[in-house]
């Protein structure tokens, strides 16, 4: 989108400003419409094309948040900024989380409009072209909605959490939100906190200096460092350490970090997304995660629907999985059968995605036929009914159970229980706490 092609409409009840305002952006090249009310606004936007809406925010009768909600709702994909006289933080704060594009305090400074605008039509034209979505693949209205809501908040530099079952895409929804956003040409970086060893994980986030422990033998740029300017993906972020969570929340307050073994502190300018699948609420009950970081991460919450919540999207997933997974493999299967179809559009799939990825696959994997019928289907189902855990999930499992025995071993005695783990008694407390046991229920088992 170039600023000679741009239409813009003008919004305001001030004729002058509407005016002034006018003659400096068609000075700007941009082609300009003007509405003295939000009303005769939304007929323009009925009978015309525009790429962006420039409205006041107090005006008689509808005000230029009720504007935006109209637009957002009859005409998606049109960026929204909202101008005032009567700005506050708190203001700004609302109207970007709800979605407009940038929110200026008259009277306007010129520089900063422009660059408001500049940024909210490459925004526009991100989320017009589909190519920052288009590993995402539905049909589904919710998904839709939330992909809206994601293209919305990608411009602005809040920090994402991304919440939903385990399967469901937090991955891809990520890197989709950083193709949307200006950080699109900069890393994208993804760790999964919950599958490195707590002793490395914070060098793996922070780096570490030559020296700083056995092994270090060098100087370690840490996974912020080579996500600076782009996007660091913290997934199963609800597996973080607390000791890690303190210095994760100190760096994104001072947007900087310390290496492990460093004195020196190094400026980061990084987007963070978070992802999980766990209950932070619950967490934070527990005391397993902090509540000064949570608001930090959850600026905006985005929650990926479950396979089951977007049934309509299976067969056009299946279709596609398919397709991509015969011209892997250089096999000649062409379909599913009506009933093996209807098989799979009617299955639970606790696993969501990455579980129908599963038995597309073992299907093409084992057809020797061009149309995969519903025998196969029944069998790939039935063997991912036991679907494969997370590394998190199965290291939960044997925690839990490690726990269980080692409490029976001790009758329930918790000194004589840490003893035998190894570990003192206000940690293993924790771990009791985190696994919902305690030592009635285990001295009743024993």
């Amino acid at each position: 989108m170039t600023n000679k092609n741009a239409r813009i409409l003008l919004v305001d009840d001030d004729p002058s400003l509407l005016r002034l305002l006018s003659l400096r952006l068609e000075g700007e090249g941009y082609q300009v419409s003007t509405a003295v009310d939000a009303e005769h606004a939304l007929r323009s936007l009925n009978d015309n094309v525009f790429d962006l809406v420039l409205s006041d925010l107090r005006m008689p009768g509808m005000d230029g948040m009720a504007l935006f909600d109209e637009v957002v709702r009859t005409h998606a994909g049109i960026p929204v900024i909202i101008m005032t006289a009567h700005g506050s933080i708190s203001e700004a704060v609302t109207a970007t989380q709800r979605g407009v594009h940038g929110f200026l305090t008259k009277p306007i400074d010129h520089d900063e409009l422009r660059k408001t605008i500049d940024a909210a039509l490459r925004v526009s034209h991100v989320a017009n072209s589909d190519s920052w979505r288009e590993k995402i693949i539905t049909r589904s209205q919710v998904m839709e909605n939330l992909l809206e809501q994601a293209y919305r908040v990608a411009q602005r530099d809040v920090s994402i959490l991304l919440t939903g079952a385990s399967g469901t895409g937090k991955e891809l929804m990520a890197r989709a939100i950083h193709n949307a956003s200006p950080r699109a040409e900069q890393p994208f970086i993804a760790v999964n906190c919950g599958a490195i060893p707590e002793n490395l994980l914070e060098s793996e986030l922070f780096g570490h200096a030559k020296g700083a422990f056995t092994g270090a033998i060098q100087d370690h740029q840490g996974l912020f460092q080579q996500a600076d300017k782009g996007t660091l993906l913290l997934d199963e972020i609800g597996d973080m350490p607390l000791h890690l969570q303190v210095k994760l929340l100190r760096a994104l307050q001072e947007q900087q970090i310390r290496p492990v073994g460093s004195s020196k502190h190094v400026a980061i300018d990084v987007r963070v997304i978070s992802a999980t699948h766990r209950d932070i609420d619950a967490a934070m009950k527990e005391g397993q995660f902090r509540e000064d970081l949570y608001y930090r991460l959850n600026v905006v919450n985005l929650h990926l629907p479950g396979l089951h919540e977007r049934a309509e999207d299976i067969p056009v997933l299946a279709r596609h999985l398919l397709q991509s997974c015969a011209e892997r493999h250089g096999v000649k299967v062409s379909r599913f059968s009506d009933d093996a179809m209807q098989m799979l559009t009617t299955a639970p799939w606790p696993g969501n995605v990455r579980q129908l990825v599963n038995v597309v696959e073992q299907c093409v994997a084992l057809t020797q036929s061009p149309v995969i019928g519903r025998h196969m289907v029944e069998q790939a189902l039935s063997e991912s009914s036991c679907i494969w855990p997370t590394l998190s999930d199965a290291r939960d499992a044997f925690e839990r159970q490690y726990l269980l025995k080692v409490l029976k071993m001790a009758d329930g005695n918790v000194t004589r229980a840490a003893d035998l783990a190894g570990r003192n008694r206000t940690d293993l407390h924790k771990l009791m706490k985190k696994h919902h046991l305690n030592t009635a229920d285990i001295k009743a088992q024993s």
